[in-house]
């Protein structure tokens, strides 16, 4: 691996300050997910209620993403993540001391996890969008490798030492935590200097916006495929990880600290294919991996699934969450790199609906059905669909290299960059 290539994203300073202080941010945001799930299923043990709270934080992305990216393409981005990541501050100090005072009940869970909900459906696009704003387009696609390499450094840490925490002093201090690791981020965004990107003015209404967001998604074969295929795995697959406190107390016989370690385990394997994105130079053959990562990841939930041993199962989630993050940041470099500026917002506000969105309905069912059938059921049946749709996805791959090549080349003709060197319908970005 070259190791500057690998990290050039990191040579922009605005870059720098974002990736230190989301990697503070993401281990509390972690341990707060880890800390929440288990507080529920301690006051409740109701799979059905896992689901429920996974649904309620959000479903919110899912109906407001689209209002998201308006926002996200009208008004300044760095400004917007700051607000959202302030918001979130506040709603986790709320939940840790209720939780610290012994006064929480599962309504306030719900509520709070839905508010939170809401402050994402804001986030996500305009942190997504951000990137092109702190890097040049050139390191675009090293800069989302690392974006994402950073989120699951912080997916082994955060589960990890929330395992830890749970376990001897409660899960209040996790939320605690996690608000207190807002702080860094936010001191990151304000010593920023961000040129506002261009905005192309839109002479229609937001109604309008939305409109026009979602009728370039649906009228751009490969970013349609994407997105679809995108929907199944987090309909299906991603669900697995709202069920987890179920593997660790009934299956495995592991606990709180068993809950870190599985949940810190499937985040190792992530960080690594964040890391072999990142040390990529091209988006060259990268819809391959695509339809590869898919079906890898299919096959892992449903080994997942049958194990019945706990370090099997812990050796089973490095593969699961290596193919979901390459599935996930190959599809999100390919989209950015085919979206235009003008658009970005909008179009990761439905990458958003996809990939956060229709979690939450995976998770409702999932809880539903694991309440019926048991969790190792639900999950294996996620894995098959999941193969199913790689395998769709597959047989399509062929008829969309041509667009895709062009639908690059005419996102970069719009940022008023001269269109670099195509292959086989994939972008090849030069060094030098």
């Amino acid at each position: 691996m070259n190791l500057p290539a690998t990290l050039r994203a990191l040579h922009y300073r605005n870059f720098r300050l974002f990736f230190g202080g989301q990697l503070i941010s993401l281990i509390g945001t972690w341990m707060q997910n880890v800390a929440q799930a288990w507080l529920v299923y301690r006051l409740t043990g109701s799979s059905v209620l896992l689901g429920a709270v996974s649904f309620a934080g959000q479903i919110p992305v899912f109906l407001m993403a689209p209002v998201g990216g308006i926002v996200a393409d009208r008004f300044r981005r760095h400004r917007i993540v700051i607000g959202t990541q302030a918001a979130s501050m506040v709603l986790a100090l709320v939940l840790s001391v209720l939780t610290l005072t012994k006064t929480v009940q599962i309504w306030h869970i719900f509520v709070l996890a839905s508010l939170l909900g809401v402050v994402n459906a804001f986030d996500i696009p305009a942190r997504q969008a951000f990137i092109v704003d702190m890097v040049a387009r050139e390191d675009l696609i090293n800069a989302i490798a690392l974006n994402s390499s950073m989120f699951n450094a912080s997916r082994v840490i955060g589960p990890a030492v929330a395992g830890i925490l749970v376990a001897t002093i409660g899960e209040g201090w996790c939320f605690f935590a996690n608000g207190a690791s807002y702080i860094a981020v936010i001191i990151g965004l304000l010593l920023m200097h961000v040129t506002a990107h261009r905005r192309v003015e839109q002479p229609g209404s937001p109604l309008a916006d939305v409109v026009a967001g979602f009728q370039f998604v649906a009228r751009s074969g490969p970013i349609y495929q994407l997105l679809l295929l995108l929907g199944v795995l987090s309909l299906t697959g991603t669900p697995y990880s709202v069920l987890m406190p179920i593997f660790a107390d009934k299956v495995l016989h592991s606990g709180a600290r068993g809950l870190g370690i599985l949940m810190g385990t499937a985040g190792v394997g992530a960080l690594c294919g964040a890391l072999l994105l990142a040390s990529r130079l091209s988006v060259r053959g990268l819809g391959r991996w695509v339809s590869l990562a898919a079906g890898g990841f299919g096959a892992s939930l449903i080994a997942f699934a049958i194990s019945r041993s706990f370090w099997v199962s812990c050796a089973l989630l490095l593969p699961t969450g290596f193919s979901m993050m390459v599935e996930m940041g190959s599809s999100n470099t390919l989209i950015q790199s085919m979206s235009p500026d003008h658009l970005r917002g909008r179009v990761m506000s439905v990458y958003s609906m996809m990939f956060m969105g229709m979690a939450p309905i995976g998770a409702i069912l999932a809880g539903v059905t694991a309440g019926r059938w048991g969790a190792p059921a639900t999950v294996a049946g996620g894995g098959v669909i999941c193969m199913l749709g790689a395998a769709v996805f597959a047989t399509r791959l062929r008829g969309l290299r041509i667009e895709a090549r062009r639908l690059i080349a005419a996102a970069q003709m719009a940022a008023g960059n001269p269109p670099q060197e195509a292959t086989g319908g994939s972008l090849v970005i030069k060094q030098g």
